[in-house]
């Protein structure tokens, strides 16, 4: 079935007749043994402009194939059975070539979770090999063959794409390419194409191809289905832009114990504001010594600095003895493919292997937790897993399995993650609460800490400039290094930057945003930040409850903050973080700020509590395109304006 359907009995091609007995044939195949009325035979086979004599056909094409699929048979046929139902035909599931395809495609997933390249990439090479065109070949257009051709076509495109994974994880990478340039060929909507179309350029050394390919994608989608690309697709964006392997989920070498038994690299500036976490950390490696296993979770959003703490810690605990290895959570393919791209048990086993020492030769099936165990017990260890938020529920159980297996070892088990409350790890994370884990949330820097900062590399760390330096940063170690690495007169005030890969994360999730929060962001920043909440539904002719929907919709995404007042319990206000307003007046050309400043002045003009400094900023900003006359000014009328109707206001203003 997999190509123009054939019969065949040992080596010999069975000769099934004209071309309306072969699509008999495949209309009773596609039952997979489930009767046919004759009624809906006619009907596929003919359609509305079925002949007189059609069941007289039908019956007759039954008859012929009968004695050719069962040329043996006594009596009724087993193969081609008729009843009062209908036909049937009563093929064995390993009598299809669908089946030997489904099978070597297991064996080919297989044997990649286990690491296992050269046999998986046999497996996978075989099922394609059965493959002689497209699904059920004549009869793939007609109406009754059409989900299943577009099934087994569906299937032989994951099995491709499972084979450009193999070549990827095993290095060979030109392949590779042109594997994935010829899924997105065959299939140019599909976004798993085109996410390993990406990775592939990317591990060849073709960064910048990566990003033009991700364009096209965005173009294309947004042509043909008025669509942008998933959230996964953007952070694989953002990965190629930051160049992070992790994310990219492509194969990086194993930091070894070996690696890290010198002196840990000099930083600039020192590891501040986590001097609780930093002291936690030591007396787990304090009571590991004494034969005790121990677990932490470190937990943070993204900049908040868990892998600058995670290297302290590595290097502490290679300075107390301590075998230290490390590993990724790796990256699944995502929908409709569930490959994992890196084992991380099998990561932490490689980083304890010593120089020159190969897996157990003596294991048939070599399991990766087995072989971290037994490494294990040879030296007090640390083990770190990174990014769990991205590692496949196998990876969890194995983690768990571990949890379970390690008591009385010396060994520190530390992982990282993004967002405890997500229900992905729920479950592995309630198996570590029950080991007494140390939970560790790495909040955002203080102003006394970027001060520390600051002094550290010789600067200004007053108030003032640790204040808005803090301020701008909102306290993200990230985002404060990226700051730093600017001439001062440029990391605040009048001549401010935005650096460059700030930048392209604020774009990143602006990206991610229905059209009205966009538009929503863009109208506050050009009110200086402020969220306005009575004068943005005003703008936008939205109710308070829509608008509020848009603004909760913005913070879940740090587009949004929300800034408490300490002399109000309970008070405060939301605003635009500091480099979001800025990139958003950046995406502006100066017609559109006219516009929206204009917009803004004539909905203020229409507030009992009008303040004059602000409306006198926005005409002043409007430019050409300034509003009619407005109370004490004299201005020229360019257009009809109607006072909107500033419905639930004084809500609004209550709720800041």
């Amino acid at each position: 079935m997999l190509g123009p359907v054939v019969v065949r009995h040992g080596r010999e091609s069975l000769d099934l007749g004209p071309r309306q007995r072969r699509l008999l044939l495949t209309r009773l195949l596609i039952e997979n043994g489930r009767p046919v009325s004759l009624t809906e035979l006619c009907h596929s086979l003919w359609g509305e402009d079925q002949p007189t004599a059609a069941v007289s056909s039908i019956r007759a094409h039954i008859s012929r194939l009968r004695s050719v699929l069962d040329p043996a048979r006594k009596g009724r046929s087993p193969v081609l059975v008729s009843g009062t139902t209908g036909y049937a035909l009563s093929v064995p599931r390993e009598a299809r070539d669908t089946a030997a395809f489904d099978a070597h495609v297991a064996r080919a997933r297989n044997a990649l979770a286990r690491e296992q390249l050269p046999s998986a990439r046999v497996e996978i090479n075989m099922a394609l090999d059965l493959w002689r065109g497209p699904a059920l070949g004549e009869a793939a257009e007609l109406p009754f063959a059409l989900r299943e051709s577009a099934r087994l076509n569906a299937a032989r495109q994951d099995a491709r794409e499972l084979l450009t994974t193999i070549l990827i994880t095993q290095g060979d990478l030109l392949p590779a390419v042109s594997v994935a340039e010829q899924l997105t060929i065959g299939a140019p909507l599909r976004e798993a194409s085109w996410s390993l179309l990406m990775r592939a350029l990317y591990a060849a050394g073709r960064p910048v191809e990566a990003l033009r390919q991700y364009d096209r994608f965005r173009a294309m989608l947004a042509r043909e289905l008025g669509l942008d690309p998933s959230p996964g697709l953007r952070d694989l964006h953002i990965a190629v832009l930051r160049h992070d392997t992790a994310t990219l989920g492509l194969p990086r070498p194993p930091r070894t114990a070996t690696a890290l038994s010198g002196p840990p690299p000099l930083v600039r500036t020192p590891l501040v504001g986590r001097k609780e976490e930093t002291a936690r950390l030591g007396s787990l490696l304090r009571e590991a010594a004494t034969g005790h296993a121990r677990w932490a979770v470190v937990s943070g959003g993204p900049g908040s600095g868990k892998t600058r703490l995670l290297d302290e810690f590595a290097a502490q605990a290679s300075e107390a003895g301590f075998a230290v290895t490390r590993a990724g959570g790796g990256h699944a393919l995502g929908p409709g493919s569930t490959v994992s791209l890196r084992c991380a048990v099998a990561q932490l086993a490689d980083g304890l292997r010593r120089p020159g020492e190969d897996a157990d030769v003596h294991d048939e099936n070599p399991d990766p937790l087995t072989a971290l165990v037994r490494q294990i017990t040879r030296v007090p260890t640390l083990c770190v897993v990174d990014d769990l938020d991205w590692a496949t529920l196998d990876i969890h159980h194995q983690l768990r399995r571990l949890a379970r297996l390690l008591r009385d070892v010396p060994v520190v088990v530390v992982c990282a993650l993004r967002d405890t409350e997500s229900p992905a790890v729920s479950g592995l994370l309630a198996e570590l609460a029950r080991l007494g884990t140390a939970w560790l949330r790495l909040d955002p820097l203080s102003t006394e800490d970027v001060a520390e900062v600051l002094v550290a590399r010789g600067e200004d760390g007053s108030a003032g400039p640790s204040e808005e330096l803090h301020r701008r940063s909102e306290g993200n170690p990230f985002v404060l290094g990226e700051l730093l690495k600017l001439p001062p007169a440029q990391r605040t005030g009048p001549d401010a930057r935005v650096p460059d890969a700030i930048r392209s994360v604020v774009q990143a999730r602006l990206g991610e945003l229905t059209a009205s929060a966009r538009t929503m962001l863009t109208h506050a920043a050009v009110d200086a930040g402020r969220l306005d909440l009575a004068l943005l539904a005003d703008v936008q002719r939205l109710t308070h409850e829509q608008v509020l929907r848009l603004v909760d919709e913005a913070a879940t995404k740090r587009l949004v903050v929300w800034a408490p007042d300490s002399t109000v319990p309970s008070g405060g206000h939301y605003r635009l973080p500091d480099l979001v307003h800025d990139v958003l007046l950046g995406t502006l050309t100066a017609s559109s700020r006219h516009l929206l400043h204009s917009a803004i002045a004539r909905e203020l003009t229409c507030r009992e509590d009008i303040d004059p400094a602000r409306l006198d900023d926005h005409l002043r900003a409007a430019g050409p395109v300034v509003p009619p006359s407005v109370p004490g000014r004299t201005v020229r009328p360019r257009f009809r304006t109607q006072c909107p109707a500033a419905h639930d206001a004084d809500e609004f203003r209550a709720i800041g």
